[in-house]
Formats: C-alpha cells, structure tokens, sequence
C-alpha cells in the first residue's frame, strides 16, 4: 500500500540535493526510502536506479531499473538505461535486445529518431541483425540519410551473402544504387555478388555511416541461432518429434511418480528414461520393450520407441510405433513429424507429404487465437491434403525436403505460422495443385516484409510502409498481400479513392485466379472502409451467389439497401429491400431480418408520400409481429394524416394495449399527451388521457383533459356527451368543483 506521501516527497528532494552533490551513497539511501514509501512508484526506482549506476552498483542498478519498467511499461526510459548497464556488464546481446526493445517504444511513440538511435546501438552491440538493418536503411532513406542508408544496405547485402542469398544481397545492393547510382562501394559489392566472390568487409568500412560493419564470420541465421539459444518463445530445434519427445519424457516420469507403485514394467521405463536422456539409444529401446512386455503401455512408451529407432534409421519399426503414439492428441503433431521423416527415406514421398501436412495441421491449430482463426487453418491444410493424391512424385520429394527442413531450429514454430500466413495469401481455392507448389517457394524474407509492414501500419507510420510494400513489389510486382497492403495505407493517408481502386484491382485479380473466397474477403474489407461504394456491394454480391452464401448474400443485400437508403435514392433502396425480403422468404432467414427490411419500407413510403402502399406495409408488419409498437404507431400517424381518426383511434387502443400488458403505463401517458399535442381537436384522445390520469390518480390534469372535452363536445353540437362529461369532472370533486355544478345545472335547465 502507499505510504507517507510527505516522507516520499522529503526522501526525494534529499535524494536529488545529493545527486546534485554527487554523493551517491547518501542517495541511494535517500531514493531508497523513497521507494520504501511509495514501492509502485516508477519515478523513484528511475531515481534509484541512476544513483545505483553512478555508483557503479551495475547489478542492482539492473534490478531496479527492471523492476521500474515493469511498473511504467510504456516508458522507454527504465529500459534504455538497463539496456545501458547491460552492456557495460558485457551482457551485449542482451543489451543488443533490450536496445531493440526501447526502440519498438519510441516507434509507438511515433519518435522516429530515437528509435534510430537505439538500433544503431544494437547493430554496434551484435553484428547479424538483419532486420534492424532493414529498418536502419529505410529510417535513414526516409530522413534523408542517403549515405547512412547506403552503408546499412551494404551490410544487409553482407549478411544474406553469407547466409547464402545471393538474390537478396543484390536486391540490397540495387536498392542502394537507387541512392547513388554511381557509389563506387556498391557498385563493387554488385559485381562481387555476380563473380560470385564474396563481399570484403572494407567495402562496409568505407562507406560513410554511424555504424560499423558486422563481423564477417557470423551470418543471419548463426545471430539468430546464438541469439535465441533454446529460450522464451523458442521450442525444441529438432522440431516436433523433439518437443513431443520432451512431453513424453515428462508425461513419463509423471505416470511412474502417480502409479504408486515399482512394477517390473515401471522400473523399466525408469530406466529407459535414464538411457534415453544419455543418449544411450539402443539401451533405451530394449528397456521400453521390456516395459511392454510387462504390459506398462503408454503412449508416451510407444512415441519414444518410435523416435528412438527413428534415430537407429530403423524406417518400419519407427512407423509402428509411431501410429501409435499419433493416437494421443498431446504427441500426434510429434509422431505425425517423424513418420513424415520415416516414409521419405522410405522413398514414399506421397505417405511423408500426407503426413507432413498433418502435423502441419495440428501444430498451426494449437497456435491459432481462437476458433475462427482455428477453421481458416483446417481449411488451408484440407485444401493442401486434397491435392496430395493428385501430385507429381517429384513435386512431393520438393515438398517434403523443404518442409522437413523448415521444421527444424529453436524457431520453427514461428516458421509454421508465418508459412501458413503466406499460403493464405497466395492460395487458390480452384487449382488445389498450385497450393503445394506455392508451399515449395514460401520465402521466409517475404514474410518478414509483409510482418514488417504490419508493424509500420499498426504504429502509424506510413511512409515507411509504403515504401517497404514498394520495395517488396520491386522483387515480386504480381504479389497481391502487397498491394493489399498498399491499399490499406492509402486509407490510412486518407486517400480513400486510390485505396478504393487498389483494393478493387485485388479483388479483381483474386476471382480471375478463381478465388472468389479471397476476392469476396477484400470487398468485405474494403467495404468496412467505404461502406456507401454501391459498386462495391454489387461486386460482392454477384461472388457471394456464385458461391449459394446465402446468409452472407442476404446481409450484402440489406448492406446495400441501407446504402442506397442513406444516399437517398429511395427507388434503389426499396427495389433492393424488396429484393432481399424475397431472399430472406426463400432461405428462411429468422424473422426480425424481414421485419427490419419492411420498416425500412415502411419509412421510404412514408418520405415518398403514398402513404396508402406504406400503411399495407405497416399492416404486414402488425400482422408478424402484433407486440411491434414502431408498426402500431406509424398506423396511427397514417391513419390521422389521411383523416380517417376513427381507424387511428383503434390502432392507437391496440398499442394501448401492447403497454399495458408490459406494464409501461408512462409510455402510454407520453404518447397520449404527444397525440393530444399534435391533435388537440380528437375527442377520443382527450377521453382517454383522461381516465389514464385519473387512474394513475392525477386529478388535476384529468380535470384540465375532462375540460377540454366538455368545451369540444358542445362546440360540436354533443349537449348530452358533454353534461355527461362534466358529471364526471364533478365526481372528481376538484377544488372548483362549485363551478362545475352551477356549469351542470345551467346546461341541464
């Protein structure tokens, strides 16, 4: 809980005095209390933090500068100052990370320049960071540090060289020829790139930029590879028979711990777990065996085997044993992985593609964020398995060499997901075939770009995110998720004409490649962008009958109703409503979707003034749904308009009634006062204000109603209704109650 708010602000100005003085250990105690008093405070613990770091106390100075971020998450100070003392415990990749960190907050903070700053510390920290560099050379293009760019794509040209990527160092080097047509540094790294020759790291040297040249012998994937050794968020690096192997050890141990009990089978699989975790293969399978002879079966037993001879290259036995471990829903995506392996040494490619696309299957689900999310990926990957038994041999040989190997590295999780996400891009629902050809060239710098993009947009920056879709087009012009992307920027600049013809053009190329789900996906998005484009909803209308949706069809067409109703061309909305009702009878669409669709006629009757057609509506209306009392009310209006009051008088007591069986005897006090407004001279409704007031026990106003009665009823000739009248307000007995009766007996004379 919070303390002295006095003492923490006495301990503060003590602790700064002594900063001022440079007395550090006095404020390290001051600041001390201070956090003793107010422990959430974020502006203490920075105050603390600094002292411990003058003081070169640079482990706790960490801590509390730790405990500081967590406190105020947002501010990129805590983090940037432990970024700071990491690198001066020579922690640099840490501190390389943490740099990387701070500038992720800037960027949401939308302060470019700072977070120019921090990657540039984290390059000079850690050489391999492709993707900072990436960023480092766009940033700089985009400030108009044309050198400093150049450097940065110089050194990216470095790193995918020694990453084997030729074509993305040249696609680098071009870019930075773009800059500087004739830099004599590129135009070298060009040619040495097309001789083949590798990259000097002096060519990076003599270029003119803030940061040095990455190392020479560490590439991409071994910064990646050192820089995520086994950690947070990484999995096992032999993929998902490794993680399965994992689960299993552990599910094991756990079985014998609950069994209670050192059956010969239990002593065996606690041994064969002691040989397995030393490596010890071929032990470990004779002990699992024995362990089934004794019959201690588990699935957990039949995974391990099966990974186990997997190892010995023992194909038919790893199988065995496999299909049954892919029984169990925690290892099937592990037991999946490896038969995948065992049927292509086999030389089976079709079963190690079914397979693979299995595991495929079942890892991406267990990632997804939600069902929805979950049915789009069981969808892509029965598409892909649809196409398996229509495949070239050679084709699925490529496929499942390429995937095997994806599927392996302490990121290859992040690699499922970013391989389906490209596969959904490029999917083409009518030529099921092109999906495992697609699969073979899924390149994970395209992804990257496409993720970096997203990045720039979720964080405001358009500039840069445009340029990096037009820098991806540059390598592959007929991409359309770029061009999408592009699309979305625009909005974003709010020019919403260019993004509508953007998005329109990748609509378009979607339903010629024969994907109406995806071209149906963009109208919808595009749609949720400028959701009064008629050309827009009649697009997607014709794709959604050609794919029969009929509940998506029928909200496309009531969208497009309430478009045109908006823009007032009421001919177009009501032929479209008209349109959608049949619809809506044809499917059995629920009731409230016609009921809506007939008011809104109702309303554009009303506004074209034949209110003869709108009051049939509103009777249609009535008769589906007796309790609507939008319906009974607009009959009370139309039947006052077109002077017929007796008909109003009855719709007006069957809405009376549908208030009262809801008890909501205020609603029918303001819509009696409201009609009484409105029709002073209706008898019939001065009658019935009346006895409501009088039932709710206000007798003055139903005096003042009775009153205006009366007056009504003699001007009209109706002597006898208004002595009748005024017997009533007499009942009453009001204050001037002695007025009324002399009224009585003058009239009754």
């Amino acid at each position: 809980m919070p303390g002295n708010r006095q003492i923490y602000e006495q301990a503060m100005q003590m602790g700064h005095n002594a900063a001022w003085e440079q007395d550090w250990d006095k404020a390290i105690a001051a600041y001390g209390r201070a956090v003793q008093e107010m422990p959430e405070d974020p502006a203490a613990h920075n105050s603390l933090g600094l002292a411990l770091l003058q003081a070169r106390r640079l482990e706790d100075a960490l801590k509390v500068y730790t405990r500081a971020h967590q406190l105020a998450p947002d501010d990129p100070i805590p983090l940037e100052k432990s970024a700071d003392v990491l690198e001066r415990l020579g922690r640099l990749k840490e501190a390389a990370q943490q740099y990387i960190n701070v500038a992720e907050i800037y960027l949401a903070q939308r302060d470019l320049e700072k977070a120019i700053g921090n990657w540039e510390r984290a390059t000079r920290l850690t050489s391999g960071l492709v993707q900072i560099h990436q960023r480092l050379a766009l940033a700089y293009e985009r400030t108009g540090r044309r050198k400093a760019a150049i450097r940065e794509y110089l050194t990216l040209a470095f790193n995918f060289q020694r990453a084997n990527r030729s074509d993305l160092a040249k696609q680098a080097v071009q870019r930075a020829l773009r800059l500087e047509p004739n830099n004599p540094q590129a135009l070298n790294t060009l040619q040495a790139i097309e001789a083949g020759v590798l990259i000097s790291p002096d060519v990076i040297e003599m270029a003119e930029a803030p940061a040095p040249a990455p190392s020479p012998d560490f590439s991409d994937e071994e910064a990646e590879e050192e820089s995520s050794a086994y950690g947070p968020g990484e999995a096992n690096p032999q993929g998902p028979i490794g993680e399965a192997v994992e689960l299993a050890l552990e599910a094991l141990a756990s079985y014998v711990f609950e069994s209670g009990e050192l059956s010969e089978g239990m002593m065996h699989i606690m041994q064969a777990i002691d040989y397995q975790r030393q490596e010890l293969t071929a032990e470990a399978i004779g002990e699992y065996e024995r362990a089934l002879s004794a019959k201690s079966e588990h699935p957990a037993v039949y995974l391990n085997l099966g990974a186990l001879h997997l190892a010995q290259r023992d194909w038919n036995k790893a199988i065995k044993y496999l299909e049954q471990a892919a029984e169990d829903e925690q290892l099937v995506a592990g037991a999946l992985h490896g038969l995948a392996q065992a049927y292509r040494a086999k030389g089976k490619p079709r079963e190690a593609a079914r397979h693979l696309i299995r595991a495929l299957k079942h890892i991406d689900v267990g990632l997804a964020m939600g069902e929805s999310e979950a049915h789009q990926i069981t969808t892509t990957y029965d598409n892909l398995l649809a196409s398996v038994d229509r495949a070239d041999k050679m084709l699925l040989q490529r496929l499942a060499e390429s995937f095997l190997e994806r599927l392996t590295g302490p990121t290859w999780k992040q690699r499922v997901a970013k391989t389906r996400r490209q596969l959904e891009e490029e999917i083409t629902l009518d030529k099921p075939e092109d999906l495992l050809e697609t699969m073979i060239y899924i390149d994970d710098d395209v992804t990257e770009q496409l993720n970096l993009i997203d990045q720039y947009l979720s964080r405001g920056l358009y500039t840069l995110a445009l340029d990096q879709a037009q820098y991806l087009l540059e390598s592959a012009p007929e991409f359309l998720p770029a061009h999408q992307r592009i699309g979305q920027i625009l909005l974003e600049k709010n020019n919403i004409p260019a993004a509508m013809t953007k998005y329109n053009l990748v609509a378009e190329t979607y339903e010629l490649r024969g994907d109406l789900e995806r071209a149906a996906q963009i109208l919808r998005e595009a749609l949720r962008i400028a959701p009064m484009d008629v050309a827009l909803h009649k697009s997607l209308i014709d794709l959604l009958e050609q794919q029969e949706q009929w509940d998506d069809l029928l909200e496309q067409y009531i969208d497009l109703a309430d478009a045109h109703y908006q823009l007032s061309d009421l001919d177009a909305a009501r032929s479209t409503y008209e349109a959608a009702i049949q619809l809506a009878e044809r499917i059995g669409a629920p009731q409230e979707r016609t009921l809506h669709m007939l008011h809104r006629l109702g309303e554009i009757d009303v506004q074209r003034l034949d209110l003869r057609r709108a009051m049939r509506t509103y009777e249609q209306i009535r008769k589906m749904a007796p309790d609507d009392e939008r319906a009974r009310r607009a009959l009370v209006d139309l039947n006052y308009r077109l002077n017929d009051p007796l008909s109003a008088i009855r719709e007006l007591d069957g809405l009376l009634r549908v208030y009262a069986k809801q008890h909501r005897a205020g609603e029918i006090i303001r819509v009696l006062e409201e009609l009484s407004t409105r029709y002073p001279s209706d008898m019939g409704l001065r009658s019935r204000l009346a006895a409501v007031y009088r039932q709710t026990g206000n007798i003055e106003k139903a005096v003042e109603q009775l009153d205006a009665l009366a007056e009504l009823q003699l001007e009209a000739g109706l002597h006898s209704d208004a002595l009748v009248t005024i017997r009533r307000i007499v009942s009453l007995n009001p204050p001037q109650v002695e007025d009324y009766k002399r009224l009585l007996q003058q009239l009754s004379g």
